[in-house]
């Protein structure tokens, strides 16, 4: 079996956790290694404001729990990212929470970050109590969370609750996919992130810790249709980085047409955090520059524009009509759950 290609277990440096806690994340659960942020959307909903753009997938925002198993741990270390840049991303001790351990001290962590909106105003009884029983769960805020050895587990357990998971991988753990693909435990939503058309670009702005990652990504890539066959949602991410990742939009079409993915998402680098010490700001496309390579990538590929966020720099394509109808049932069917879950709550 494959074996993923970690960074050492080392101390968490104390100056480093202290930028994850001032950036606004709560790390929590046994033995530290999960975060939990509230991120911008949620707290939009929360004001009675606007959802994000993954409403495309049914999320509501103010029930969305933003979180990672694998805090600062991680196999690549890319030029925008905006955590810390090197080849010392890692975890601080050899020792991992279990699955449900990790989904109580995310809720708890998500209803102590969202109390204050209590005295907001803006947030009215009915947002606040729905806010308060989460229905989705993005695995997907730091880290590569399939390095986190039970995140079969962790999906089993999400969803055993009656929420959705959505997970978010760069694709160099294919043998974690073929665990999930094999015990039947699959994501509501399984995003990849392909950081070049290529096996040259995409070493040259992840900095990965070792090589051959690229050949282990597509290999991931190729599960696909069988994430497909299980009603996972399968999406192809592009993270569009001027100078680096976006560039030859044939070629990511080209995989795009073999690999067959439900969705593809096209999201616009942001100049944030310590990125901005490793990146000009001209590196950030604007939305019209995004349009034309999601134009060219339709060109070839014959996927359909759905849906638009100026605001994140998102541009989400689907691959066809009956997709899009499916993906709309799926929608209906998850607030059917939803609702029934929250009713035996009551």
């Amino acid at each position: 079996m494959d074996k993923e290609v970690v960074p050492q277990f080392v101390k968490f440096p104390a100056d480093r956790l202290a930028k994850y806690q001032k950036a606004g994340y709560r790390i929590t659960g046994p033995n530290k290694h999960t975060g939990v942020e509230i991120c911008r959307w949620t707290k939009s909903r929360m004001r009675g404001e606007r959802n994000c753009y993954k409403a495309t997938y049914g999320i509501r925002s103010h029930r969305c729990v933003q979180m990672t198993p694998t805090l600062d741990f991680c196999n690549f270390s890319c030029s925008w990212c905006w955590r810390t840049f090197g080849k010392d991303r890692a975890k601080s001790e050899n020792k991992w929470d279990s699955p449900k351990e990790i989904v109580d001290a995310s809720i708890e962590s998500q209803r102590k970050l969202l109390n204050g909106f209590g005295g907001n105003e803006k947030t009215t009884k009915k947002v606040l109590a729905e806010a308060m029983d989460p229905s989705h769960f993005a695995i997907s805020l730091d880290g590569e969370p399939t390095l986190y050895p039970k995140i079969v587990e962790l999906i089993k357990e999400i969803k055993g609750r009656g929420m959705t998971a959505f997970l978010v991988t760069n694709g160099t753990t294919p043998h974690r996919l073929k665990e999930m693909l094999k015990k039947n435990i699959v994501p509501t939503n399984l995003y990849i992130s392909v950081y070049g058309p290529d096996e040259e670009t995409h070493a040259k702005g992840t900095n990965a810790f070792a090589p051959g990652l690229w050949k282990k990504t597509m290999e991931s890539l190729s599960l696909f249709p069988e994430f497909n066959k299980k009603g996972c949602r399968t999406v192809f991410r592009m993270t569009c980085v001027k100078g680096l990742t976006m560039q030859k939009p044939k070629e990511y079409a080209k995989l795009i047409a073999k690999t067959k993915p439900m969705f593809v998402e096209l999201k616009g680098y942001a100049w944030l955090g310590e990125s901005r010490d490793r990146l000009k700001q001209d590196a950030v496309p604007t939305m019209l520059e995004l349009e034309e390579f999601a134009a060219e990538i339709v060109k070839v590929t014959g996927y359909t524009v759905k849906a638009r966020d100026h605001v994140s720099r998102v541009i989400v394509m689907v691959r066809d009509e009956s997709t899009w109808k499916w993906n709309l049932e799926k929608i209906k069917e998850q607030d059917r759950i939803f609702a029934e879950v929250s009713g035996r709550a009551k």
